[in-house]
């Protein structure tokens, strides 16, 4: 299958939101969310689900309890599966894959890799490095600094100050399902590098 999930009418519904987010106006078009949001987003979830792992997609509903923003829903519409990630909003799709927050285990495992291994941690140089070359960005932002217990000159000292691992690039909507596809196929390294050294059952979100 090599067509695409989401189309223009995607992108007017979330431009229509953006200017108008309450629930009246929501309310007002929510059959136009199911036909060119949720549908599409689970069908798409569904089949990325077989080949990548279970995954979820995000509610639309924001989580506005301690946020100084009180509007009540997403401008976007997210899905993970495994540890690949999508999201659409009307200006266009981001996706890719990896650990976008990992937990502080997680992280003291990463570091400690990269600290004891250098083989694992030029592995993992050279899978960024590669993604970066086909135009993917490396999630962020990193310390400042070096993290705790690592000296400043340490020589992956940039490997270290990294809290994420994890790539993502931009589409447009009409990204073909053969594209979409390729887009997550290119992060694999990384996740193979994640489950590898990092932690067998981690989850993306």
């Amino acid at each position: 299958m090599s067509g695409a999930y989401f189309d223009g009418d995607l992108a007017g519904f979330f431009a229509g939101l953006r200017q108008n987010n309450n629930r009246e106006w929501f309310e007002a078009h929510r059959d136009e969310w199911e036909r060119v949001v949720r549908v599409p987003i689970e069908l798409l979830l569904g089949e990325a689900e077989q080949q990548y792992g279970p995954g979820k997609v995000l509610r639309q509903n924001r989580d506005v309890r301690f946020a100084r923003d009180k509007s009540p829903y997403r401008t976007s519409a997210a899905m993970v599966a495994g540890l690949m990630y999508l999201r659409a909003s009307d200006e266009g799709l981001e996706l890719g894959g990896g650990l976008y927050s990992p937990t502080r285990e997680q992280l003291g495992a990463a570091r400690t890799v990269i600290d004891e291994r250098p083989h694992a941690a030029t592995a993992l140089e050279k899978i960024l490095d590669d993604l970066e070359g086909k135009g993917y960005t490396i999630t962020g932002p990193s310390l400042r600094t070096a993290p705790r217990g690592f000296p400043r000159d340490h020589p992956r000292i940039e490997l270290l100050r990294l809290q994420s691992f994890a790539a993502l690039r931009q589409l447009p909507l009409s990204a073909s399902r053969d594209v979409i596809g390729a887009t997550w196929d290119e992060t694999e390294p990384l996740i193979r590098w994640i489950r590898k050294w990092v932690d067998s059952g981690a989850n993306s979100m």
